[in-house]
């Protein structure tokens, strides 16, 4: 028996919602282990003396910086990357709601095609 069109059609939406969920949680995975890497650096940091060299990467270099402007800099990052990981976790609250939403409609239309 072949599906309806409309049954068809949400199915398509249902897959592609799919492929931004999965998106989003690479994304989420991503802020998660960016956040884990700066907040280990800047534990290191505040660990050396202040008069110890400190070096920063831009691209294949190595530059020497002030431990208190590396320090500001890692705290900035941080707080940047905790305001995206919470941003990506809404959003992907949001898709994993609409996924339910939409499996619901579908599984509704099925049983009013008869397919279940």
């Amino acid at each position: 028996m072949e599906l309806p069109q409309n049954v068809q059609h949400q199915l398509a939406q249902f897959q592609q919602v799919q492929q931004q969920a999965q998106a989003i949680s690479m994304q989420k995975q991503s802020v998660d282990l960016q956040l884990k890497e700066t907040e280990k650096a800047l534990e290191e940091l505040k660990k050396v003396e202040e008069d110890t060299d400190v070096y920063k990467t831009a691209g294949t270099l190595l530059i020497k910086v002030k431990k208190d402007e590396m320090t500001k800099e890692l705290e900035d990052k941080v707080e940047t990357l905790q305001l995206r990981e919470k941003t990506v976790q809404r959003q992907e609250e949001r898709i994993m709601k609409r996924l339910q939403e939409m499996q619901s409609s579908i599984q509704e239309a099925m049983k009013g095609s008869g397919l279940q």
